[in-house]
């Protein structure tokens, strides 16, 4: 087995993007990133100081207020989303790499995310024709022309999370550009490579300065970035915990905000679903990243007739998984993110246990592997669906097999949860599919499979989220509507 050598562009990552320009932290606080499959430091990262985030968050407000950015037409701005596009696309080696040594993600997997961005970013470019940011229309309380516009909303704070950070920059920063906004990307600690790409990525597209600030932080410092009143929009992707707070922060001054947050979401299957496929479906879905996605069909909902067969059928299908390296192409699962997350999902296991759930399989680290944040694919079954493991989000391979005695009652058992981020449907029977995901209370809804789709729309109903992010409906946070009544026509009305 060959594994690419860490980009040495990467390695020491001293500075933070900030008005165009690469600033040092003053204070010297770094962050060391750990490889999750080998323990050993990949990268050391720097993190803001206050200073530092008024500063990134007075250059967003400059460029917005008096920079060309937001006075450009929508075509001139999506020439620059496709110059970041082409780079995401040369330099996908490098991010996957760095995804996989931050996360555990599968390299396999990895490999293809810059491209899968980059796609984004050309598809907000092309909204640049087709969207309809100026739209004429009759006014209906006097004035003889209106024009419904949608400007952008203005300077936004955009945080993301550690586990997947690049495809949040596309859902966040790329329907933001194309808007006119400015923004300030605050990456997390423990994945800051991919975004400091990013940054070199604009900083080579030649985006003006201060358009598109990067930093890095902590906990103490994101506040900062949601309290400053130059702010005008929160975009956030994180805990549930986490988007209480932004939220009642971002209340407290009316400032526009979109949570993507957490979710405990069902696989609802019916008496006619093929128990095999359920199976190696959703064990594969499982492994990918370990778990770690807010969207994972983490509890499996079971006609009580056939809970015995899935779930040994889910249990072969887990230990066929072969757990290690995730630069190995046999490797089926690679690690945990870090030693913070693996102690997390022993609480759970434990937890689990202890409030009756019968553990199938796996619930501990494997034997063969000494260093890294390995831990087994994990089954409990018969599981409560008021017990903590079924209720919380637990950001691990631990599925929860939860039996049902009728349709109406999986139904029940899907929706019994503050959570509506995602769902899925097993049966054979498409109108039987389409009916019961009309009841399921959730932002997205798949048919035999697995599904989060970012071209159309993604978020979730209740503590899953506000807002969505992805297609034209991912646009639509990052713009505010006006509409102008005019006592004639213009000659000339531009977009």
């Amino acid at each position: 087995m060959t594994v690419m050598q860490t980009p040495s562009r990467v390695h020491e990552l001293d500075r933070l993007f900030i008005g165009g320009e690469w600033v040092k932290a003053a204070s010297g606080a770094c962050f060391e990133v750990i490889d999750s499959g080998t323990e050993a430091v990949f990268a050391r990262t720097a993190l803001a100081s206050g200073d530092e985030m008024s500063r990134a968050i007075a250059s967003a407000r400059t460029a917005f207020d008096t920079g060309p950015w937001p006075r450009m037409t929508h075509a001139d701005r999506a020439s620059y989303l496709r110059a970041i596009a082409a780079g995401l696309r040369e330099r996908a080696g490098e991010l996957g790499e760095c995804w996989t040594r931050e996360t555990g993600v599968l390299h396999s997997a990895a490999l293809h995310v810059g491209a899968g961005v980059a796609g984004m970013f050309d598809y907000y470019a092309d909204l640049a024709d087709t969207f309809p940011f100026v739209a004429e229309m009759a006014p209906t309380a006097g004035g003889d022309h209106g024009l419904l516009v949608r400007e952008p909303v203005g300077v936004v704070g955009a945080i993301i999370p550690w586990n997947g950070p690049l495809g949040m920059i596309g859902a966040k920063v790329a329907p933001a550009l194309i808007a006119g906004c400015t923004i300030i990307l605050k990456a997390a600690p423990e994945a800051p490579a991919d975004p400091m790409i990013v940054a070199e990525i604009a900083e080579a597209a030649g985006l003006p300065p201060g358009v598109l600030n990067v930093v890095v932080a902590d906990r103490e410092i994101s506040e900062q970035l949601v309290r400053d009143a130059r702010v005008d929009k929160i975009t956030f992707t994180g805990s549930t915990a986490a988007g209480r707070r932004i939220a009642s922060i971002c209340g407290e001054r009316i400032a526009r905000c979109t949570l993507e947050l957490g979710g405990k979401s069902a696989a609802v299957l019916l008496d006619d679903a093929d128990i095999e496929y359920a199976a190696r479906h959703l064990a594969a879905c499982e492994t990918l990243l370990t778990g770690q996605v807010c969207s994972s069909l983490t509890r499996i909902i079971v006609p009580r007739r056939l809970q015995n067969d899935f779930v040994s059928a889910l249990a072969a299908a887990f230990n066929e998984v072969n757990i290690g390296d995730p630069f190995d192409p046999a490797t089926g699962m690679g690690p945990l993110a870090t030693q913070r997350q693996r102690d997390r999902v022993e609480h759970y296991i434990a937890k689990g246990i202890e409030e009756g759930g019968r553990l199938v399989t796996g619930g501990r680290r494997p034997d063969h592997l000494a260093k890294g944040w390995f831990f087994e694919p994990t089954i409990f079954d018969n599981v409560d669906n008021g017990s903590t493991i079924a209720r919380e989000e637990i950001f691990g391979p631990v599925l929860s097999v939860v039996p049902a005695d009728s349709e109406a009652d999986a139904v029940r058992i899907a929706n019994d949860t503050i959570y509506g981020l995602n769902a899925s449907v097993f049966t054979a029977d498409v109108d039987r599919a389409l009916a019961i995901s009309r009841e399921l209370r959730s932002g997205t809804v798949g048919h035999n499979a697995w599904r989060s789709d970012f071209g159309v729309a993604f978020g979730g109903f209740k503590q899953s989220g506000i807002g969505r992010e992805g297609g034209r409906e991912g646009l639509l946070p990052f713009l505010e509507t006006k509409f102008i009544v005019l006592d004639g026509v213009p000659q000339k009305i531009d977009a």
